[in-house]
């Protein structure tokens, strides 16, 4: 059964990533589905039938829908990141078998009605993190460990503006926890290790180096998830939620979605940050809803102007009167250049803060003040 959240058909970075030579069409990116529901997992004598499966699923995991940003505020108050330590056995030598190994425990394949993704282990007591579009609207899920052993999973929390989710297992055995990386120090260029359960085949890793950061992609809710991580290491579906692991088996990243033309990787694969894993996942086993603040604009980059697309009917933008057409020129006090430029202005703001936002209308310079609102469900406009 397709994944209803295939939300995206166009490009999350808005055109600002680099794009492939002409004539060669666009790629699109897309959230890493869960691989549809199996009666039985794939078997490596049917790794013929799995590839044709793959080719099948490539073709029809496109969705349609339209994209559009949304303003994001991680509303994090907490000190910089301090990175969990290596895995033992994970040197820093870029050997992957020994990352592999060192990390595959920790490393669970999470089964729903409607398919199969990947999840990893960061704590002893049994919390496991995988994308929200992987646990969809359920409250349960099977958790599969490396020696195939399957125990049932709470979903403990779900935040879509950053397509993390949390599952709890209650089992006898001893759970290895994946520590966490400072994402802010990732670089381009470094190694990067993927592993997962694509195509349903569990335990699988590839690698290869972390190809961009502060990337933008599009959440399930229809808002942006900044800071992302950009990788060629082979992400396919069923990787969605799996750990994207550093040259000393640290997590850097959540994987989550590809650009891809035909559902399959190009090697271009998206990971939520591991700082946002370590800011939004204790909240989430607290129960706690997570408030984002809301601007309620889209915006557009021209000959270096960021001017406004649309307005929010009834949103913070609209009452304050901001207008189509306004040119931003700053934003609580920071100069803004591109859309992200406005995103990254209020993402350390709250529901209720007021900003001042400078615009130019009609050749005149105006500031208005701006009541932030509490995002809501889904992107608007």
């Amino acid at each position: 059964m397709t994944d209803p959240l295939l939300w995206l058909d166009g490009d999350p970075t808005d055109g600002r990533r680099a794009r492939p030579h002409e004539p060669a069409p666009e790629a699109r990116t897309e959230p890493l589905p869960p691989l549809p529901a199996q009666d039985e997992p794939p078997r490596r004598r049917g790794l013929f039938s799995a590839a044709l499966a793959g080719g099948l699923v490539s073709a029809v995991l496109v969705g349609g829908g339209a994209f559009a940003f949304g303003l994001v505020d991680t509303s994090s108050n907490a000190a910089a990141p301090t990175p969990g330590p290596a895995l033992v056995g994970a040197k820093q030598t870029g050997d992957v078998a020994a990352i592999y190994a060192a990390a595959r425990n920790s490393v669970v394949s999470i089964k729903t009605s409607e398919g199969s993704g990947t999840g990893f282990v960061v704590k002893a007591d049994g919390t496991i993190v995988t994308n929200a579009h992987v646990v969809g609207t359920e409250s349960t899920v099977q958790v599969q460990f490396a020696d195939d052993e399957t125990v049932q999973g709470t979903v403990g929390g779900v935040d879509r503006s950053s397509d993390l989710a949390v599952v709890k297992v209650s089992t006898s055995r001893t759970l290895k926890p994946l520590a966490l990386a400072d994402s802010a120090t990732v670089r381009t260029g470094q190694l990067a290790v993927a592993i997962g359960s694509p195509f349903g085949l569990s335990q699988t890793t590839t690698a290869g180096i972390v190809s961009g950061t502060g990337r933008h992609i599009q959440a399930p809710d229809g808002f942006q998830i900044d800071s992302v991580i950009q990788t060629d290491a082979p992400i396919n579906p069923g990787n969605s939620g799996g750990p994207l692991l550093d040259a000393t088996g640290r997590v850097i990243g959540v994987n989550s979605q590809i650009a891809s033309q035909s559902g399959g990787s190009v090697g271009i694969g998206f990971a939520v940050p591991s700082n946002t894993v370590r800011d939004v996942i204790p909240r989430l086993e607290k129960g706690e809803q997570i408030k984002r603040a809301y601007l309620g604009v889209s915006t557009s980059a021209d000959s270096g102007k960021v001017t406004i697309a649309a307005v929010s009917a009834g949103g913070p933008a609209a009452s304050a009167g901001l207008q189509v057409g306004d040119v931003l020129t700053a934003v609580g006090g920071k100069s803004v250049a591109t859309p992200d430029d406005v995103a990254a202005a209020i993402q350390d703001k709250h529901p209720g803060e007021s900003v001042a936002v400078q615009i130019t209308r009609g050749g005149s310079a105006q500031t208005l003040n701006v009541t932030l609102a509490e995002r809501p469900s889904t992107a608007t406009p």
